[in-house]
């Protein structure tokens, strides 16, 4: 069987989805891979690196989306190559079904299996396959050392003879996989932290890793079965809203990391907030993407408001392409040889697998 992928369109996407330590791992298995031409090269990867482990590379993008038996990306391919797709062929990538699905539902007329990634139910055996949780460690770290960076003091506490500097204080809003990670790295560079986020089982986490959990008094746990957060009511927006409120002003740095999935970011931090923060503070919003967490994030856009910057970045991952590219291309590693029929050397579409069911759009 073959295994194809072709160059993303690095102005958007510097990752990629075939590393040369996975070219051998799927030749292993008896795949054959085809490439395109300086698919790594703006990571510092020759095609040389990819043909000394055994991938062919290719001139012709078509000719690999013709003959690949399975193509894997990491965005959904432009219009004009998804016309290339014959049946029975898969792809396998982050195809955003939320905002695709005209698109998705046309292609799976076709008889292509289509399996998007960030669909991955939540259980243990697909560990190993999670993409969200792999790239949101990575996200979660880069967001606070860009924060970091772009802020104008020092981090840590220090004491001189000309006196002492205070830490600073930095809030994480969200403790999913990249707030975590976001608490951990702020903490080991000397800042004190702090965290929120609707589930309740949040806590011992933010806990444990040293930061200080602010909750809402009488919180409920909002929390759905697959471990992700769930809208809040009125009445808990409204706490959260005043306890955010009185927190912020004594806040140098936000962490922005709540994310609901398939919808818009849930808004977060209002106008008010913001303008009552204290003049060279820095919000760094990883939800921009999906309409921000704060009144003010714009997409790729830093955005000052009464001295506060608010940065929103579409795709921090752009910022350490290389190590985003070696643990996602591990995951779908993982997810094709749950796919593939040894014995057999075919794809099985075994719907009883909920791994498979969960992330095939039909």
């Amino acid at each position: 069987m073959k295994i194809g992928s072709i160059s993303e369109n690095i102005n958007v996407e510097k990752r990629i989805s075939i590393t040369p330590e996975i070219v051998k791992k799927y030749l292993d298995l008896g795949f054959e891979i085809y490439l395109s031409e300086n698919y790594g090269s703006h990571l510092g990867i020759k095609d040389e690196q990819f043909r000394d482990m055994g991938a062919k590379i290719l001139k012709d993008e078509k000719e690999i989306l013709i003959s690949s038996d399975i193509i894997v990306q990491l965005r959904i391919l432009s219009d004009d190559k998804l016309l290339s797709l014959r049946e029975n062929q898969s792809l396998v990538g982050v195809l955003n079904p939320y905002d695709n699905k005209e698109k998705l539902e046309n292609i799976a007329k076709k008889k292509i299996n289509l399996f998007s990634l960030e669909l991955l139910p939540r259980i243990t055996r697909a560990q190993s396959m999670d993409i969200l949780s792999s790239q949101a460690n990575l996200a979660g770290y880069r967001a606070v050392v860009e924060s970091f960076a772009n802020f104008e003091k020092a981090v840590p506490m220090m004491m001189t003879a000309a006196g002492t500097v205070p830490a600073a204080k930095v809030l994480v809003v969200g403790a999913g996989v990249a707030g975590l990670q976001a608490i951990a790295t702020a903490k080991r560079m000397g800042a004190m932290v702090f965290a929120t986020d609707v589930r309740m089982a949040s806590r011992e986490q933010v806990e444990s890793l040293g930061g200080k959990f602010l909750s809402v008094e009488g919180s409920e746990n909002l929390e759905t079965e697959g471990g992700y957060a769930k809208e809040t009511s009125e009445e808990f927006k409204k706490k959260q809203e005043d306890l955010l409120s009185e927190t912020l002003k004594k806040i140098d740095i936000v962490i922005c990391t709540a994310l609901i999935p398939g919808k818009k970011a849930p808004l977060i931090i209002k106008d008010t907030m913001v303008e009552n923060m204290r003049s060279g503070s820095i919000i760094y919003d990883l939800a921009a993407i999906q309409g921000g967490n704060t009144a003010f994030t714009q997409a790729d856009k830093i955005v000052e408001k009464k001295g506060v910057k608010i940065f929103g970045d579409s795709n921090i991952l752009n910022k350490l392409p290389t190590s985003a590219s070696n643990l996602y291309a591990k995951n779908v590693f993982n997810f094709v040889i749950n796919l593939y029929d040894k014995e057999n050397k075919e794809i099985k579409i075994n719907l009883e697998d909920e791994i498979i069911e969960k992330t095939l759009i039909r």
